[in-house]
């Protein structure tokens, strides 16, 4: 790590003459890992088959780290098809803590790029429902293509300010993460120039908007909820020190135990801003296999919300007769599932009744089915990366077969097993996405951002 005095002085001022040993690793390397996505495989059978080096760490049970220094993990086929999401080891941690169960109301405030929205979502089991949100709006494109590839039907993905989601649906949630934008000197090791650059008013800057981000967050968290506020970073002010202002300001949350063995107890010289109890919350440096992490645990007093809140419904939309046809004929186990038409747009509601959004910038409700055009239905990519499995015309692939990398680089490929129209590619029992069959040629519909070119 290179040189920074404001940032060298600090740790040696905080955690003594003997911090740096905090930051020593084995390899001068970043680490590399993943996250399997539980919708798809569990962790188990994910390492029985890998087809590259991993090893379990104690992140979380789905968190493994990458053995092989050179690989590219991201062309995989496996990546495609969302069996995996690239995640740094330690940043799977804070999703685990919050405990998500089917059935949870879920915020996943800060989302992108969408590595934790991907647990919440599997960890959900297809139950409840997760809001999963981005502010800036290039990174909500970015969440939104791979909340799209982990296959997930039960996500709400939004563009918003944390105040505006506070304003419309206040109390409505019974998990929420907020992995809060931060200074990220958790990520220097990766990034020599953001620790060249780092300075205290970068820092103050940060707290302040961790600040507003969790008092909004509070607002949205029905009686009785969870919140688990997390950082890449290892400033007092946006950690011990936030939450000890948060918990001053918010007399109605207590600091729950992180009831984990990663990392270590957090430090009292950090608890600037009113003590906290600092064995309750962690801390995740690089001598702890991870880039840098900081994980509290909160609760909001009250019964817990076991009903649904009183909002307003979001409004359904029956859908297209050219829509009905198609699903009949391809997916006759959706025929029956809510919908809503939006700019021409048909998608397929969560199970979990919706709140009305109309207030708010939504990007995606659900899974888009699919648009009409010139009086005939046109599916799309996201329809078969969820529900690909369930399709009545299915062309099956091999990992390792020619067919497949010809796919993924958006080539046309021989038809074996499905017949003339559409049909769900499926990798090893994994939905991928979709083409159009004719004459034993299968018409290849993978969107292009997502092949591999290179």
């Amino acid at each position: 790590m290179k040189e920074n005095n404001f940032f060298e002085k600090r740790c040696e001022r905080l955690l003594g003459k003997e911090w740096r040993s905090l930051f020593t690793v084995p390899k001068n390397m970043p680490f590399k890992g993943l996250t399997v996505n539980r919708l798809r495989c569990t962790p188990q059978k994910f390492l029985d088959n890998a087809p590259f080096l991993i090893e379990r760490n104690n992140f979380a049970d789905e968190s493994f780290t990458i053995c092989e220094e050179n690989l590219r993990a991201g062309t995989h086929v496996l990546h495609h098809s969302g069996v995996y999401y690239i995640q740094e080891p330690s940043a799977s941690s804070a999703a685990a803590v919050l405990r998500v169960q089917p059935g949870d109301r879920v915020l996943d405030v800060c989302a992108a790029p969408g590595g934790k929205s991907a647990q919440l979502a599997a960890a959900l089991m297809g139950q409840g429902v997760l809001f999963s949100n981005e502010y800036i709006k290039q990174r909500a494109q970015i969440l939104l293509s791979n909340t799209e590839r982990m296959g997930a039907e039960n996500v709400v993905v939004l563009n918003e300010d944390t105040a505006r989601i506070a304003k419309a649906l206040p109390g409505y949630f019974t998990k929420i993460l907020v992995d809060a934008p931060c200074s990220g000197e958790g990520m220097f090791r990766k990034e020599p120039q953001a620790l060249a650059q780092h300075c205290q008013s970068l820092v103050e800057q940060c707290a302040a908007m961790q600040k507003e981000i969790l008092d909004n967050a509070a607002l949205c968290l029905a009686d009785g909820g969870e919140l688990v506020y997390s950082t890449c970073t290892f400033s007092p002010e946006e950690n011990e020190g936030n939450i000890g202002a948060f918990l001053q300001r918010h007399p109605e949350f207590s600091l729950l135990d992180c009831d984990v063995t990663f990392g270590c107890a957090g430090h009292k010289s950090c608890c600037i801003n009113g003590e906290i109890d600092t064995e309750k919350v962690r801390r995740i440096y690089p001598c702890h296999g991870g880039e840098g992490h900081f994980v509290a645990r909160l609760k909001k007093a009250g019964q817990a919300d076991t009903g649904r809140s009183a909002y307003k419904a979001l409004k359904e939309t029956p859908p297209p007769k050219e829509y009905l046809q198609f699903v009949k004929k391809y997916f006759p186990p959706l025929q029956n599932r809510k919908t809503a038409c939006v700019n021409g747009a048909v998608y397929i509601l969560p199970q979990e009744p919706l709140p009305d959004l109309k207030r708010l910038n939504v990007l995606r409700a659900g899974v888009c089915a699919g648009t009409v055009e010139k009086n005939r239905f046109e599916p799309h990519h996201h329809l078969f990366s969820v529900y690909g499995g369930i399709c009545a015309n299915i062309e099956h692939l091999k990992t390792d077969e020619p067919r497949t990398a010809a796919f993924l680089r958006g080539e046309e490929i021989e038809a074996q097993t499905a017949q003339d129209g559409f049909a769900a590619v499926v990798v090893e029992d994994f939905p991928l996405s979709f083409g159009k069959v004719s004459a034993g040629r299968l018409k290849n519909r993978y969107p292009k951002g997502l092949r591999n070119l290179k």
